[in-house]
């Protein structure tokens, strides 16, 4: 059994479910929220919670935020450590096709100013910002998946998460909106140290690890990563880095069935992903050496199948992939978790076990 496994999955509450919403975030190093529902799921497989109060957690009681993240794809982050992540972030060295330097400045900070106490859809922003800025920067130039091309002040938007201008508000309607963190979050600034932070972080969650595991997971340049490591308080060990001193291995072997949803950070964070993704796994459970783009079924921390979800009502079919047939216990373990999914979701949850045809991010 691999000690480096039971760790990560007793540090990402795999182990031992939490009523904490905030710490298990905190432990993934954010969840993956470009499809929400993901994300809650990524939680609520991790605690004890219903889907509305890990909802209640970003809308209500805001202490997640909904904003860019790693990779600069959206996540649910602990608002508390907005200071660390907008420091990491806001330091990643940025490059801009549509907006130059001088132009770039003014949408964030034009951005800043019109979020600070609203809450405004991406055709409300964009009047605003244009308002503070110029015709320019509603220029539809900025190509948008076959759709009809974004305003020119949308390349900023990444910027403008970065440096904590901008996050995510409730929908209105159907429509994506945003606000201010610092509605949320008052007089927070970016933590100066916070690329070291994030790094002890990241290394506490998926440690160890090596600079190039850091850099793929946050999309960062290697000369980046390199001055990172060379402040941060880290030591190296068999397989990687980890944060100095932290260097215990837990004694009991990793075990359990787990399903875990599309983007789940455990995979996403965890390398060599051929360790994480045994034989046929690497084949089909990766797209070209990217996790996500399926959901997986965990067994004793490592992959060992996909499976499927779809929804008819109250019903949930449940198709699991298996790579290697379980043993009696592992098959209950299997049906439990696949209880717990229905359970999270609201639905009656129904367990078929056979091929999974769809594709990636079906």
């Amino acid at each position: 059994m691999n000690p480096v496994i039971g760790r990560r999955l007793r540090r990402h509450s795999l182990l031992e479910p939490s009523t904490d919403p905030v710490a298990v975030v905190r432990a993934m190093c954010g969840a993956h929220a470009q499809v929400m529902s993901a994300a809650e799921l990524s939680i609520g497989l991790r605690t004890t919670l219903t889907r509305q109060q890990v909802r209640d957690a970003v809308w209500v009681d805001r202490t997640l935020v909904k904003t860019r993240g790693p990779r600069g794809t959206v996540h649910l982050l602990p608002a508390a450590d907005l200071p660390m992540w907008t420091g990491a972030l806001s330091r990643l060295p940025h490059r801009s096709r549509l907006l130059t330097e001088e132009q770039s400045e003014q949408v964030v900070a034009a951005i800043a100013e019109a979020l600070r106490d609203a809450e405004l859809t991406g055709d409300e922003l964009t009047g605003e910002v244009v308002a503070r800025t110029g015709p320019w920067a509603g220029e539809r130039v900025m190509e948008a998946f076959g759709g009809t091309p974004w305003p020119r002040w949308v390349e900023a938007m990444g910027t403008a998460s970065n440096r904590g201008a901008m996050c995510f508000a409730p929908n209105k309607g159907r429509k994506t909106a945003y606000t201010s963190p610092q509605r949320w979050s008052p007089g927070f600034t970016p933590d100066e140290a916070g690329d070291v932070e994030l790094l002890h972080a990241y290394l506490r969650s998926y440690g160890p690890a090596t600079p190039a595991h850091f850099a793929r997971w946050l999309a960062a340049p290697k000369r980046w990563v390199d001055g990172v490591f060379a402040r941060a308080d880290v030591e190296q060990v068999e397989g990687g880095w980890v944060v100095r001193g932290d260097t215990a291995w837990p004694d009991e072997p990793p075990g359990g069935v787990r399903l875990l949803p599309y983007f789940d950070a455990y995979v996403v964070g965890s390398h060599p992903r051929e360790v994480v993704f045994p034989g046929r796994a690497y084949e089909r459970a990766l797209s070209g050496g990217q996790a996500g783009n399926f959901p997986v079924v965990l067994v004793d921390g490592l992959v060992a199948g996909v499976w499927h979800q779809k929804r008819s009502g109250r019903r949930i079919v449940v198709t699991v992939e298996l790579f290697k047939a379980l043993s009696r216990a592992r098959s209950a373990e299997l049906e439990r978790e696949v209880v717990r999914l229905g359970g999270f979701l609201e639905g009656r949850p129904e367990l078929t076990v056979g091929p999974v045809s769809v594709g990636g991010h079906a």
